[in-house]
């Protein structure tokens, strides 16, 4: 697997179970160039969308990686950039579909959504998880450093419209960073800009790993568990450094009070009891699903819990 241009992993993902990346472009394209990003500053700022590499050679290695049996639960377009800047972005998909069972997620920054192809393109995908980090035009430059013809009010707009026919799932993610977007000022701004999109779930993100600019910072665990009670989202910041949070003893009833609260799909309620070292994972996901006070939904292999 060492030799592969555009697969990789599996890898755990925070949100979709173990992953399959899909990599369709060149590394650090991006028409962000955010203050935070793990990659550091964008190598190549473009807004113009390019068939970097032919689709053929995509699946061709994705084909040699299923015929090896290798277990994953979720296949995800993500790249070292910006997804969507790839030309064969819709075709892809459509192949990947043809090609495996497995649900199909993209992971992208939303910038191209005022685009009719991209929204197009991405119709054809399961989940769709875009980053919306600024909520006014100040923060929208300030943080995500845009490609120069990108105004918040487009890129806001074009998400306004794709979640107005999506048919998947779209997991909305806002990525905190101290001092810049992380105040009241800022949180009520967003509750407002939320009430124009149809979305599914929110994340709260907050950077951890090495950010691209040296000054970024990131937001402590108790304004991050305020910021995503407001929002009514879930940390990720949480997730990741300790899983979800309960003072709850028994670990049965701390899912129970966290579902109540906020749906959890498997990978998370397991990501949680791992963190809290429960030895009967297997038993207590069996008890939930025959549980009377919960609901499971099955979406094409992700099975969220929620209370009745």
């Amino acid at each position: 697997m060492n030799d592969m241009r555009y697969i990789y992993g599996p890898v755990p993902s925070r949100r979709l179970g173990i992953s399959l990346g899909i990599s369709p472009i060149p590394k650090k394209t991006c028409n962000y160039s955010c203050i935070y990003c793990q990659l550091g500053r964008t190598d190549k700022m473009s807004n113009n969308r390019e068939m970097f590499f032919p689709v053929g050679d995509i699946l061709s290695e994705f084909d040699a990686v299923v015929t090896q049996k290798i277990a994953f639960d979720v296949i995800t377009i993500v790249g070292e950039g910006e997804p969507t800047l790839y030309l064969g972005l819709g075709k892809l998909i459509g192949e990947l579909q043809q090609r495996c069972d497995k649900p199909i997620a993209v992971i992208t920054n939303g910038a191209l959504l005022y685009d009719k192809q991209v929204r197009e393109d991405l119709q054809k995908t399961d989940i769709v998880l875009p980053t919306l980090d600024a909520c006014s035009k100040d923060l929208f430059r300030k943080i995500n450093r845009p490609y120069k013809t990108l105004t918040y009010e487009k890129v806001l707009w074009g998400l306004q419209e794709f979640s107005k026919d999506y048919r998947g799932q779209l997991w909305i993610e806002i990525m905190l960073v101290e001092g810049y977007n992380d105040d009241e000022r800022s949180l009520k701004e967003y509750l407002k800009m939320l009430s124009t999109i149809h979305y599914d779930k929110l994340y709260v993100n907050t950077p951890v790993r090495p950010p691209a600019e040296s000054r970024v910072k990131a937001v402590d665990h108790e304004k991050m568990a305020y910021a995503a009670q407001y929002l009514g989202g879930i940390s990720i910041d949480l997730l990741v450094s300790q899983g979800f949070h309960s003072e709850i003893k028994n670990d049965y009833d701390a899912v129970l009070s966290i579902i109540k609260r906020h749906p959890m799909n498997q990978f998370e309620i397991e990501g949680f009891l791992n963190s809290r070292k429960c030895k009967h994972i297997d038993e207590t996901m069996t008890e939930l699903s025959k549980d009377p006070r919960t609901q499971s939904i099955d979406y094409k292999g992700f099975v969220t819990y929620r209370l009745r």
